[in-house]
């Protein structure tokens, strides 16, 4: 074979380089995308949705009688003690039937005071069974038989019941008020003077339904007492999201108009959803979650607009992905992983899905770099080169 001369071998050398060049110059730049990295670390799963505050003991203080309402003197935020006139009610004369339907109220109002008496009772009952098992679970977790967390939960459970118990003591005088209130109707010389209308309870005046005189019927609500230092939060949430809130949730009062995030506890969950239209017009099933802030607030009062991030699992140290990154496949959750400049789907596995991170089981290795909101033009296989690169 005869050897190449030099001017071949020169040719030959300048196409080779004229190819690369071609190639290197036409072929497909790489695609810019956005890339996080699967690292270890806490992960918070939470449910976040708009609530209001709402006095947790509100009393609607009603008329007893039929009569003209006095023009009240007090005003809303005014104190007021149990016992102390709040309003004044002037009934007219009372026919025979009237005199026998008093009877029968009052009687119906001598029973609500049994069955209030009966509550309390019971609720009493409950409270000392939950100051018990608070001393236990307290004592135990300073031998080391059970954990903080279990301690915590019998001291709070024994915390809601005192209030519950306050509530019961505060039901029951509303109870005999409205049966004194009752027996005055049938008194014979009810109509020749006003009718005092008192207060069951310490508080604050919330709201002066009535402000001026004019005929109400008995039972038209007239005042609204309630204590805003003692305040709890509504929030409703989806159904589905309802689901995987407990009793004793971690809650996080956030946009309420102060500084920082105010801590609560989920008290209860309400047992029956309800039909509400959102802001797109979409009818949902909600379910209130009802939560007690841990310290009272005194710049928060009643029906204040706040948002609620429920804490509904946690981990300290697990291996997370961005959720921007996962996208479905054909068999479960997949991500672009980016390797040697390339970015080849893999499948993975993930457990908790918070907001902004998902843990992973599987799939994938601390370090590796994926691809977040992964562009529709993105194949597997694809150059890829990161934003920040």
């Amino acid at each position: 074979m005869k050897p190449f001369s030099k001017t071949q071998r020169i040719v030959a050398i300048s196409s080779i380089a004229v190819a690369i060049l071609l190639f290197l110059v036409l072929r497909p730049a790489p695609l810019p995308v956005d890339a996080g990295v699967a690292s270890y670390g806490p992960l918070e799963v939470s449910v976040e949705d708009e609530g209001i505050t709402r006095v947790i003991d509100r009393f609607t203080v009603s008329s007893p009688v039929n009569g003209k309402v006095l023009r009240s003197k007090l005003v809303e935020g005014d104190s007021v003690r149990a016992g102390m006139t709040v309003a004044a009610i002037l009934p007219p004369e009372q026919n025979a039937l009237e005199y026998r339907e008093s009877a029968a109220q009052a009687g119906s109002a001598s029973a609500s005071v049994n069955e209030a008496l009966a509550r309390q009772h019971e609720t009493s009952v409950r409270l000392a069974q939950a100051r018990l098992k608070a001393g236990r679970y307290e004592r135990l977790y300073s031998e080391g038989a059970v954990s903080k967390e279990s301690s915590e939960l019998a001291t709070e459970a024994a915390s809601v019941l005192e209030k519950e118990a306050r509530a019961a003591a505060a039901a029951v005088r509303a109870a005999r008020m409205q049966a004194t209130a009752a027996e005055a109707r049938i008194d014979a010389g009810v109509a020749s003077k006003a009718v005092d209308v008192r207060s069951p309870v310490d508080g604050k005046v919330l709201r002066i339904i009535e402000k001026n005189e004019r005929f109400v019927p008995a039972g038209t609500p007239l005042v609204e007492i309630g204590n805003p230092g003692l305040l709890e939060v509504v929030i409703d949430v989806l159904s589905s999201d309802a689901v995987r809130v407990r009793p004793g949730d971690r809650v996080w009062i956030e946009d309420w108009g102060g500084g920082g995030a105010l801590p609560g506890v989920v008290k209860r969950i309400e047992p029956a959803a309800f039909t509400k239209v959102s802001a797109l017009g979409i009818e949902e099933k909600r379910v209130n979650i009802i939560a007690m802030l841990e310290k009272p607030e005194p710049r928060l009062g009643d029906n204040f607009r706040i948002q609620a991030k429920i804490v509904t699992s946690k981990a300290d140290r697990v291996l997370r992905v961005p959720v921007s990154a996962l996208f479905r496949g054909d068999g479960g959750w997949e991500v672009f992983v980016i390797d040697a400049g390339r970015a080849k789907v893999r499948k993975i596995k993930i457990g908790m899905r918070g907001a902004d991170m998902a843990e992973v089981l599987g799939g994938l290795r601390e370090g590796e770099k994926v691809v977040t909101h992964p562009p529709n033009e993105l194949e597997p296989g694809m150059r890829v080169a990161t934003k920040d690169e």
